[in-house]
């Protein structure tokens, strides 16, 4: 009884009443409402911190190999659009393989002194610039005017027309592309990471970095192949399953090959990053988020 008596001296109070009703109903509504906001407020504090970390990796990470990677992810896909004549039927591939390679190898130098999450949030930066510049060349396309190389007697339209195709490029290969790039980066940099971690004695040795580079370019590398061949070569090319299966098969292989040639570098580029302290300051950061994570101060 003193419990109601109580209560309803609460529900009586001017505050109670002017917030939430005479009656109480709209209760459930301000709490409601003050959870979206907390929502809000947390997840705009989170996007801020986000926010800075990435800027300030941008700071860390050396010029040259950010601009040689997204170099090398415009060229990979532009390139993707022409396929490579082989006379056996269940083979086919595509002249981005030429290229692919070292974007697989910048993303393993990176995971491995930056760690997965920078190596991907480097790989989505390089894709929005990607798509930025194919709006670019899809523009440029549009523009009324003649290619210096279709002056062909007799062929000028048609030769004109398909360099505006190519350079202009096409939806399906544009979405492609990237579903396939990025799911395989972030494929590539989580399973390199992983693998790093099984190495406890000595992580930094040439043995743990030939095994994480190795594994991790073979499974992302599959994975981008076949992603992009079940998702354009397939539909748009008329290729077969077995045709889509043996070209990321093979470009695997071929990844791994150029992988073989370009290990020692990236291990070395990876050692004298280390010595040099290279992204001192993007490292400390992180460990510092971690490390309050882990006290529970977030």
């Amino acid at each position: 009884m003193v419990y109601s008596d109580k209560r309803k001296t609460v529900r009586n109070h001017p505050v109670y009443k002017k917030n939430y009703g005479k009656d109480g109903r709209f209760a459930p509504f301000f709490v409601f409402r003050h959870v979206i906001l907390r929502g809000q407020l947390i997840l705009k504090q989170k996007i801020k911190k986000e926010f800075s970390e990435f800027c300030t990796l941008l700071k860390c990470v050396p010029s040259y190999v950010l601009a040689l990677f997204i170099l090398s992810v415009f060229s990979m896909n532009l390139l993707a659009n022409k396929s490579i004549l082989i006379s056996v039927d269940w083979l086919a591939l595509d002249c981005g393989i030429i290229v692919s390679w070292f974007a697989f190898f910048t993303m393993d130098i990176l995971t491995k002194h930056f760690g997965p999450k920078a190596a991907t949030e480097i790989t989505v930066l390089a894709i929005a610039v990607n798509l930025f510049f194919c709006l670019l060349l899809f523009l440029g396309s549009l523009i009324p005017g003649e290619w210096g190389e279709s002056y062909v007697e007799g062929s000028e339209e048609i030769i004109n027309g398909a360099l505006n195709a190519t350079f202009g490029g096409t939806w399906y290969v544009v979405l492609g592309s990237t579903v396939a790039f990025l799911a395989s980066a972030i494929i590539n940099n989580l399973s390199n990471f992983g693998i790093g971690k099984l190495f406890k004695k000595n992580p930094d040795g040439l043995c743990a970095y030939v095994m994480r580079a190795y594994v991790s370019t073979a499974v992302g590398q599959f994975a981008d192949n076949l992603i992009f061949a079940l998702l354009v070569s397939h539909f748009f090319f008329g290729w077969t399953i077995v045709q889509c299966l043996t070209c990321a098969a093979t470009g695997m292989l071929v990844e791994l090959l150029c992988e073989g040639l370009f290990f020692y570098p990236g291990f070395v580029i990876t050692r004298r990053w280390k010595k040099n302290g290279v992204g001192g300051q993007y490292l400390m950061l992180r460990r510092t988020q971690n490390e309050s994570s882990d006290n529970g101060n977030e």
